[in-house]
């Protein structure tokens, strides 16, 4: 039976979550496919854990999941050859999607060590390599056929600074092949996930040289282990790198190479190619920068928007559960959710979560768009793609990780157990920030864009779309009410402000040094907050745009709902930015206060749904994996009983007592 709080919630609703996870799957169809294939893996023993995974060892955690992992694999393939009749999942796409979301959340809490297989590997042998080299590797990638790989690209001592790699692949004339080192204990690459004992071949970003002469860091593929021992190769020391904050499922590696050497076809020369007498031939256009990265940062922004929707619906279905603190004395303790500075924590996380996704589809199209103009030999499009992907992977996972830890704090005490569930979401989102490109790094690189928009601007050049607003100087129009086309302008005024001022400190910081990095260094946290603001910018249009649609396309009462959800998105954004705003347009107190009001009013009206909206998002019991947020409710039931699962109260008394309490009571330790 349901907690009796959640079931007046669902009932009092103005809208049904079946209609919302219809929305939120992309249709009927894709909503029931998924379902489906959820319950064949959630109804099969061979997939129940036995015991729970915070209580395994490391080694026990890694053994257990890699032989749930390839089950895992092969049912699936099973499965999709009987429902499709194709020997592989269209798309490489849609099959990280599915692995990263809800089915690979349910049976992998921790994630697991064949992801980058699919994720980097697999994208990077199609975006780097040549048709003849796809054909002798990819489709035998594809199946699994003697080849599990990943990616190595970051090391101990670099990550984002590309150029700083230190591994290097000497191109030997006289046998045809590369030499690969890892010359100091700094270039040993570091974090590559499978790489600690489950990957047998890695695509290996190193430093190419020819003949002394520095080329510049190009992919290769080595195997690193044995197809048929599983011993590391001659010359390569590889292991795990131990236990980590979080996704300790995954099995990231270390990899050292002494004189490995590779045939020169096993270097990736889609972009880049080296001839057998040496000469090297570069291609139309590199996409070391691009392609696979791009690809990988697309998901993370769909990744960390799936963990901060599982967060916020934990914590939605505890704070309409949970009574505490009476709002008027004379009155009984009301559900948290009640509270307007409980709402405040929950629904803009709920509203972020939506709409960093539909950002990231929005993204999605655009990469593959840009990938169909550079088969053609275009490039046009191809910086505004790379700056739009590093920003949004930077913004929103940031604001993913600091969304996570409101929604747990958000959950008192009982948010700080593990089996809540907080601890291992807020893991995964966090490793975010930092991997596939520092945010520091990646927001710089935006904002390298932005200034040169901002100067192609001024000499009237035409601009890509996500920056067109440069070109608008007209300063918003404040009406009587706030209107969410006034918002979007706020954003768009102050970013482009703010890519003014930077742009200004630079010229004067020109003049003072001769170095251009010196130039950046100095104006390095204007240049940060400029690209932070074209972030809130981009999703502010993109969510406002999105709410047009959805008055269009929905029923009125859904439609209705998505769109208090955009206008608390936008606002929140914009409260976010106030200092920023401010600078570029002068609002005055009364304005200000139509802001916090109409915030306000917006989380009031939307409470009634809030329930039923993230009910929508279909996460089951155990896609959340916790005590807090079950569909039932029974939040004091599962904390309980999940505790006497611990090991620990298994017995009445615990050995230690005997050998060191009651001794040390005794005075006899």
């Amino acid at each position: 039976m349901t907690n009796i709080d959640l079931q007046r919630e669902r009932q009092a609703a103005l809208i049904s979550s079946e209609d919302f996870a219809e929305w939120w799957a992309g249709g009927r169809d894709a909503l029931q496919e998924r379902r489906a294939l959820d319950k064949l893996f959630n109804e099969d023993d061979d997939f129940t854990d036995p015991q729970h995974t915070s209580l395994m060892s490391h080694k026990e955690l890694y053994e257990y999941t890699l032989a749930k992992a390839c089950k895992f694999i092969s049912k699936l393939r099973d499965w999709h050859a009987a429902e499709t009749q194709q020997s592989a999942i269209a798309s490489l796409y849609d099959f990280r999607m599915l692995l990263a979301g809800q089915l690979g959340t349910a049976l992998f809490q921790q994630s697991f060590p064949l992801r980058l297989h699919f994720s980097m590997f697999l994208p990077t042998l199609l975006g780097q390599g040549t048709e003849e080299q796809q054909r002798e590797w990819f489709e035998r990638a594809w199946r699994m056929d003697g080849i599990i790989g990943t990616y190595a690209q970051t090391e101990l001592g670099h990550g984002t600074f590309l150029r700083g790699l230190e591994t290097r692949a000497d191109y030997d004339m006289k046998s045809e092949e590369f030499i690969l080192n890892t010359p100091s204990l700094s270039a040993y690459k570091w974090w590559p996930g499978g790489l600690g004992q489950t990957a047998n071949v890695a695509i290996v970003m190193a430093q190419l040289y020819i003949k002394g002469k520095h080329y510049g860091l190009h992919p290769f593929l080595v195997r690193i282990r044995n197809a048929q021992t599983h011993l590391p190769e001659p010359g390569v020391d590889v292991g795990e790198i131990g236990p980590k904050l979080g996704l300790n499922g995954v099995n990231n590696g270390f990899l050292g190479l002494k004189d490995v050497r590779i045939p020169r076809k096993q270097m990736l020369m889609k972009n880049a190619e080296v001839r057998p007498n040496g000469r090297f031939v570069k291609g139309p256009e590199p996409l070391l920068t691009y392609g696979t990265m791009v690809f990988a940062r697309v998901m993370i922004v769909r990744d960390v928007s799936f963990g901060l929707l599982q967060a916020a619906t934990i914590a939605t279905r505890y704070s309409a559960v949970r009574r505490q603190s009476p709002i008027a004395v004379d009155q009984p303790e009301p559900q948290i959710l009640d509270h307007t500075t409980q709402q405040a924590k929950l629904f803009p996380q709920i509203a972020k979560g939506i709409f960093f996704r539909i950002a990231a589809d929005v993204v999605w199209l655009m990469y593959q768009s840009v990938a169909k103009e550079l088969g053609a030999g275009q490039r046009r499009n191809l910086p505004e793609l790379h700056a739009l992907s590093c920003c949004l992977k930077a913004y929103c996972s940031a604001e993913a990780e600091e969304a996570v830890e409101i929604l747990r704090k958000s959950c008192g005490g009982h948010g700080y157990l593990r089996s809540s569930n907080f601890p291992q979401i807020y893991g995964a989102v966090t490793a975010a920030c930092t991997y596939e490109g520092e945010n520091t790094v990646l927001l710089l690189q935006t904002a390298r864009f932005l200034v040169k928009q901002y100067v192609d601007g001024l000499k009237r050049k035409v601009l890509p779309s996500s920056v067109t607003y440069l070109r608008n100087a007209t300063p918003p129009k404040w009406g009587k009410s706030v209107e969410l086309k006034t918002l979007v302008r706020l954003l768009e005024y102050a970013a482009t402000e703010s890519i003014r001022s930077a742009f200004e400190y630079q010229k004067k910081q020109r003049k003072i040094f001769k170095s251009e990095p010196m130039v950046t260094n100095k104006a390095g946290i204007r240049l940060i907050q400029s690209a932070t603001l074209h972030a809130r910018a981009f999703l502010a249009r993109n969510a406002s745009e999105e709410a047009e649609k959805l008055r269009r396309q929905l029923k009125p009462a859904l439609a209705e709902v998505l769109v208090q959800l955009t206008e608390i998105f936008i606002l929140d954004l914009c409260l976010a930015s106030l200092g920023n705003i401010l600078l570029s347009f002068p609002l005055n107190s009364r304005q200000v206060e139509q802001l916090k009001t109409r915030f306000e009013r917006l989380l009031e009206e939307f409470r009634v749904n809030a329930v039923t909206v993230v009910d929508g998002f279909d996460f089951s019991d155990r896609v959340l994996g916790s005590t807090l947020g079950c569909y039932d409710g029974h939040v004091y039931e599962r904390l309980l009983a999940e505790a006497c699962q611990s090991p620990l109260n298994e017995e009445p008394v615990n050995q230690t007592f005997q050998t060191h309490l009651k001794p040390l009571m005794q005075g006899k330790l």
